[in-house]
């Protein structure tokens, strides 16, 4: 079935974060604007982590759902033409600020996590280096390629997906600190990823005249996504033009993105 996806969000946890950005809020508010799944966002935060495996329960694979005693305390402020099922996915950002070929690199990185075992496996790894309390996108001085592979290492199901790709600052294509081409930042990890997020300034047709993001080119096509970033193999316009049709990894798909 069609649905729209968030899942580059962020908890209270993180700066500049309104401190209503709780899950009941979330809840509430994706019914509102006709949001199905979710990013909780900040797993790696200890006390959002805590939080979430409070208050969250495992739905379809993969995803989760809001415990009932948490949700009914907003059912009711929710009009009967906006309420339907939300679906959580675990999610996180993580900034990372390195040196490579004689450049300083900042790079955001938004990472998906099946279950709250290949999560918080996660952040017992990243605990390791660097401080992942202070904030809910946490920074940390490693090689982007280090985290890709710290994120596999937690669980082969985990995803890392660049955000905001064309951002000039902390962004993998970013003109002030990223690279000239995504293989440059993983090199041979590279294949391990399976999508871009484009960020509020492009959208995927503009990303598809670079022909190594374009998925229907000869060459290795990155999947780019416009606004969040979502699993998915696959990925085609509508024959408006105005819609991209998205196959994900989980139980409910397509989605349908605007």
């Amino acid at each position: 079935m069609p649905f729209i996806a968030d899942l580059h969000i962020h908890s209270r946890f993180s700066r500049a974060t309104s401190p209503q950005m709780n899950l009941e809020n979330l809840y509430q508010w994706a019914q509102l604007k006709g949001i199905t799944v979710v990013g909780c966002g900040d797993f790696t935060h200890p006390q959002w982590f805590a939080e979430l495996r409070e208050k969250l329960e495992p739905a379809e694979p993969g995803l989760f759902q809001l415990k009932k005693k948490y949700a009914a305390s907003r059912d009711s402020e929710i009009p009967a033409t906006c309420r339907a099922a939300v679906r959580f996915m675990l999610s996180a950002e993580i900034s990372t600020i390195y040196k490579k070929g004689e450049r300083t690199r900042k790079i955001h990185t938004v990472i998906l996590a099946p279950d709250l075992i290949s999560a918080g496996k996660l952040n017992a790894a990243l605990q390791e280096r660097g401080n992942i309390k202070s904030d809910g996108r946490p920074i940390l001085g490693m090689d982007c390629k280090l985290l890709l592979q710290l994120v596999l290492d937690a669980s082969p199901d985990n995803t890392c997906i660049p955000a905001h790709i064309w951002t000039p600052h902390f962004s993998v294509l970013g003109a002030a600190s990223g690279f000239d081409a995504v293989e440059e930042c993983f090199e041979e990890l590279t294949p391990q990823i399976f999508a871009l997020e484009t960020g509020l300034s492009s959208d995927p047709a503009m990303n598809w005249r670079v022909s190594r993001l374009d998925p229907t080119g000869a060459s290795r096509g990155l999947t780019p996504l416009c606004w969040f970033p979502i699993l998915m193999p696959t990925l085609r316009k509508s024959s408006a033009g105005r819609q991209i049709s998205l196959t994900v990894s989980c139980p409910i798909s397509p989605c349908v993105m605007r």
